[in-house]
């Protein structure tokens, strides 16, 4: 083994959505870093649905950009139709999404890498961890390289022992026309890592050419597009429409017919699948009483043919596949580029996962994206942030960092992989978020931007765009506090055509704005201020002021909290020698190794009686200490 002369900070192994995000973070940071890959043509490769973005997800795609992140101005620079979700409803849970051009995604990424001072991209097989007695010291190669590094990130996605099945046919790959990482898993449950096994899918690659789109119902995008980066000016690329097809009771019959042949149905499948988005031929067994599915046909980028029906992954034969796809309204005479297939790789249990995302086992090992057991480009991509920044300040010597289920969907992400472990693939909702109000997609560089800048992610530029913006907020709700409302003639006609004709005159704007029937709109009908505010300044006002109750109850809420979160639990702490903990939750406590009391709480099964005694055993801990 030849042992490579460079010396690194940070070494990333993988180079997805978590390992792009781990790298530049840790280069940004100042750290020498070594990005390592199976094939530098496939980073940050869009493996199933050519979008960015949805629900939550868009939240998290919005924090990593506040603090510093890349993966928001790359589809920004690459997406090709932009909406915003639930726009009819609360701001809390609106979300952006965007679908990308596959191919210049990928190319923009990696030219970004290239050019990024301290990060060095290779392509190469990590087979294992070295190590020097206990200590990680670097990773080997196949090829015979061993690299040496401080640190290490493993973001492997699906290509620990990756299977691919279609039909009953099965064979050995980390995706389609990849082929799998071997060893590296073995030599991670031999060091006591609780290793385990997940499924996920992906549809099949449609020829558009073969799909008669006037039988299938547009969807465009937003007018104009709206950015998903904070720093964003324009979305620079032509816009392009989805459509809509649905399945039909054909074809659920032919769905059934191949279940046999399904190695989903068939026991061949041995790792559990994602809840939330099931295969076709799940949907069509878990809810027999649906006529029809529907599924998005979405472009795959402007200067290619080929098609992605979401919805649809599966891992029936590819004669089933046709079969059911061409008798769909619209596919009678459709062509299958790539076909669709399901993946078995193997994952490592979080719960085994400080929230710096360092292994408990392994210091100086970190882990992010799918290794992690999440499942999405989004997940993954907060999470090798998180990584790479954690891996960068223990180089510096610097503090870690965290965030809270208060601070971030980030936090709230990390704080449920590693308190609660996880058995099938995790995804991101707002309704795992309990102070989902505060944690806004149009807040994340207000809530955000200040510790990406102090970490230094946030250039000095962005940072005074972000300065001025915070600002102009500040002044312009204080403007509002202190302007009265004269109840001039046109303001008097707008508040009687909103029915506020009992309001009298005196009020300040902020008290007028309060109302659910004024929106800053009307505002700026009645008042030469407001109609010179630029949006991103209004909007945030806006809400500021009409749900304060709200966002300050939640408020109190995160203080009350506060005190569980920062109460460190010591890593020697023996919960078998506590007395008034049940033997359940001394068992449960000896697993997780929960950091704080507030992970602790959120164990299943750890009573807020337990915590009491938990919290009464570290005081008392700490008093005997100082007393010695």
């Amino acid at each position: 083994m030849m042992t490579y002369d460079q010396q690194y900070d940070v070494i990333v192994v993988g180079a997805g959505h978590a390992g792009c995000e781990a790298a530049l973070a840790s280069a940004r940071m100042g750290c020498l870093t070594l990005l390592l890959t199976l094939n530098l043509d496939a980073i940050a490769l869009m493996s199933c649905n050519p979008s960015i973005g949805g629900l939550a997800k868009g939240h998290l795609v919005k924090e990593i950009d506040a603090l510093g992140g890349e993966m928001a101005r790359n589809i920004d620079a690459t997406g090709i139709q932009f909406r915003i979700l639930n726009t009819r409803k609360g701001p809390a849970v609106r979300a952006s999404r965007a679908q990308a051009d596959k191919q210049l995604y990928r190319l923009r990424m990696k030219r970004v890498l290239e050019q990024q001072d301290n990060l060095h991209l290779k392509q190469g097989e990590v087979t294992a961890l070295y190590l020097e007695g206990d200590v990680l010291r670097g990773v080997d190669t196949r090829s015979g390289i061993r690299f040496v590094g401080r640190t290490v990130i493993l973001t492997t996605g699906t290509f620990m022992r990756g299977l691919i099945h279609i039909g009953l046919t099965n064979y050995p790959g980390g995706r389609a026309g990849d082929l799998p990482s071997v060893g590296l898993s073995d030599q991670l449950k031999s060091m006591g890592l609780d290793v385990g096994r997940l499924k996920t899918g992906t549809p099949a690659r449609l020829d558009s050419r073969t799909i008669d789109f006037s039988r299938l119902e547009p969807q465009h995008g937003d007018t104009p597009p709206v950015p998903f980066s904070f720093h964003s000016t324009g979305i620079p690329l032509r816009q392009v429409p989805c459509h809509i097809a649905y399945t039909n009771p054909r074809t659920h019959d032919i769905i059934r017919s191949g279940l046999d042949r399904s190695p989903l149905y068939a026991g061949v499948i041995e790792g559990i699948g994602p809840r939330y988005c099931p295969s076709i031929e799940d949907k069509v067994v878990r809810f027999p009483d649906k006529d029809r599915h529907q599924t998005f046909i979405e472009p795959e980028g402007l200067d290619t043919v080929e098609v992605y029906p979401s919805g649809m992954s599966t891992s029936l034969p590819i004669d089933i596949q046709i079969a059911f796809y061409r008798s769909m309204a619209g596919l009678e005479n459709v062509e299958i580029m790539r076909p669709a297939y399901a993946i078995e790789y193997d994952y490592v249990d979080p719960i085994q996962l400080h929230a710096t995302l360092e292994t408990k086992q392994i210091p100086n090992l970190y882990h992010a994206g799918q290794i992690n057991g999440t499942s999405g480009y989004e997940e993954a991509a907060g999470q090798g942030l998180m990584a790479g920044i954690n891996a960068a300040l223990r180089v510096k010597g610097r503090p870690s960092f965290v965030l809270g289920r208060n601070e971030a969907y980030i936090g709230v992400m990390i704080d449920d992989l590693v308190t609660l472990g996880t058995r099938e693939p995790y995804r991101m909702f707002t309704s795992r978020a309990e102070y989902r109000l505060l944690l806004r997609e149009d807040n994340a560089d207000l809530r955000l931007a200040e510790k990406g800048h102090l970490l230094g992610l946030v250039s000095e530029a962005d940072y005074m765009t972000f300065q001025r913006k915070r600002e102009m907020i500040a002044a312009e709700y204080e403007r509002l506090c202190s302007t009265h409302l004269e109840m001039n003639a046109s303001q008097a006609e707008l508040l009687s055509r909103h029915g506020c004709a009992d309001i009298q005159k005196g009020i300040t704007l902020e008290q007028l704005l309060r109302r659910p029937e004024i929106s800053y709109t009307d505002l700026a009908a009645i008042d030469d201020v407001s109609r010179e505010t630029v949006s991103n300044v209004s909007e945030q006002v806006e809400i500021q002021i009409k749900y304060r109750g709200y966002i300050e109850r939640q408020l109190e809420q995160v203080e009350r909290s506060h005190k569980l979160e920062n109460t460190k639990l010591p890593d020697e702490l023996d919960y078998y020698s506590i007395t008034g903990l049940t033997t359940e939750v001394r068992e449960k406590l000896a697993k997780a190794k929960p950091d704080t009391l507030g992970q602790a709480s959120r164990i299943p099964g750890v009573t807020p009686a337990a915590i009491s005694v938990l919290a009464i055993a570290i005081k008392a801990k700490r008093w005997k200490s100082h007393e010695a």
